[in-house]
């Protein structure tokens, strides 16, 4: 669990609780957010594993949340299945940006991922999920996985977004269609719920290249899914979305 409370000099920590391999690091501040970095002291995840992200975001307050690397999923046994649950609320006045860097699904892995989100009234949360479908440059063809991804965001109870990924068997073959992935090794998946969230769409058209897209789906609530043939053109594209979403505040991590 790690929550957060507005200082009198920027955001700083209201709780931490942590054990098992799953650690939160606090970097020397660079402005008025704070920024925990999630290490997998595992160095991956597989089949059995479980892991639970808990964070809160306090009144007034700005939590920043990245990883110190990209994830993996590696092999799986049968049967088995790698869980990740994150659960994030943000009360009134408050922020709370989702930055975890690429999740790598190796061939023969199963993972099924819950990111949940509860907003009050007036407040912000800005959302990134970046897989990468085997590994490209080591010539990996995903022939063999099972992912299942599912966002959820609710506001004041009510709900306000939900997005559902499922791909088993076949990954490759099945990304290969057309009306799926057109052949794409790569997705991200960017939600960004604000005030002014309205007058970020045609900006954000202007610097998708043609694998991506983005509409308002209701005032207040972007949603962006961007396709790429790897991680290296996935990153090339969503790095000018995520700077321009976080005024060029971008965690140093996804800079390396």
């Amino acid at each position: 669990m790690v929550g957060s409370k507005a200082g009198p000099d920027g955001t700083v920590l209201a709780t931490l609780r942590q054990s098992g391999a799953f650690k939160a690091l606090f970097p020397n501040r660079q402005g008025a957010a704070l920024d925990s970095i999630l290490i997998n002291t595992a160095g991956g995840l597989t089949g059995g594993d479980r892991f639970t992200t808990d964070a809160m975001a306090g009144q007034g307050s700005h939590l920043r949340f990245t990883t110190q690397a990209a994830e993996r999923a590696y092999l799986a046994q049968p049967g088995e299945v790698a869980q990740v649950q994150n659960r994030l609320i943000v009360e009134t006045g408050a922020r709370l940006d989702w930055l975890p860097q690429e999740t790598i699904l190796y061939r023969g892995s199963a993972l099924h991922r819950t990111l949940t989100v509860e907003l009050a009234p007036g407040a912000r949360v800005l959302l990134v999920e970046p897989v990468i479908f085997g590994r490209t440059a080591m010539g990996e063809v995903l022939s063999e996985a099972e992912f299942r991804d599912r966002i959820e965001i609710r506001q004041s109870g009510a709900p306000l977004y939900l997005d559902a990924v499922r791909l088993s068997g076949d990954v490759s073959t099945r990304l290969s269609r057309r009306g799926v992935g057109a052949g794409a090794g790569a997705m991200a998946s960017v939600v960004f719920a604000a005030p002014e969230a309205d007058a970020h769409l045609a900006p954000l058209r202007a610097l998708l290249p043609d694998t991506g897209g983005v509409s308002l789906i209701r005032p207040g609530l972007l949603a962006l899914r961007l396709l790429a043939g790897d991680g290296y053109d996935l990153r090339k594209a969503l790095l000018p979305v995520l700077m321009r979403l976080t005024e060029d505040a971008i965690p140093r991590s996804w800079m390396t």
